[in-house]
């Protein structure tokens, strides 16, 4: 009779240590995972605001002869807006962006985008390094209220350090007019 108490109770004991294995690396699968997983949002966007003539330029490194490379310049003129967001998925590259009321701040277009019918997206990874990546969105519509959405998907490189999004204008040599503000990391399930 007590081997069969002491075979049930090793029973039970193995039982107990596979199921504990078992849980232990899928939580830690659901972390690897969610590690990998990173979205950044940008809880607002915000116009530039430089008078015109004056460049704000974003990132760009220097090279051996000490010039500046690989800089985003700004718009022509301040820009402001009304509302809108970004959001980009580090590991996938999908992400989205709207904005609403992106409008010149003055001249005689004031309170329009002006001869602005189009916008780019642009993630900047790693700014101002040696690794900093660019990379556009397509070109979406600007309507003449100011507002645009676009999703997408981008090649994001492994390495995404301190990422910048910028609205830029394709007319323009792809300047930048409005930028991410607020951003927010998370894990892709929200947390």
């Amino acid at each position: 009779m007590t081997t069969g108490i002491k075979s049930e109770n090793n029973e039970e004991t193995i039982f107990m240590k596979q199921l504990f294995l078992t849980l232990l690396l899928a939580v830690t699968a659901v972390s690897a995972f969610a590690q990998n997983n990173v979205v950044v949002r940008w809880n607002q966007i915000a116009g530039v605001i430089t008078a015109p003539g004056i460049d704000n330029p974003v990132g760009g490194t220097t090279d051996a002869s000490g010039n500046k490379i690989n800089q985003i310049h700004a718009g022509a003129g301040p820009w402001t807006t009304r509302d809108g967001s970004a959001r980009v998925n580090l590991a996938t590259g999908e992400g989205s962006f709207d904005v609403d009321g992106l409008v010149l701040n003055g001249s005689s277009a004031s309170g329009t985008p002006g001869p602005i019918n189009s916008v780019v997206g642009t993630l900047v990874c790693n700014p101002g390094t040696a690794a900093q990546a660019i990379l556009d969105t397509p070109a979406t519509h600007l309507s003449p209220k100011g507002n645009a959405d676009l999703s997408f998907r981008l090649n994001v490189p492994a390495e995404c350090a301190s990422p910048v999004f910028l609205i830029r204008i394709p007319q323009a040599g792809l300047r930048w007019i409005a930028t991410g503000t607020r951003p927010v990391t998370v894990n892709a399930f929200g947390y």
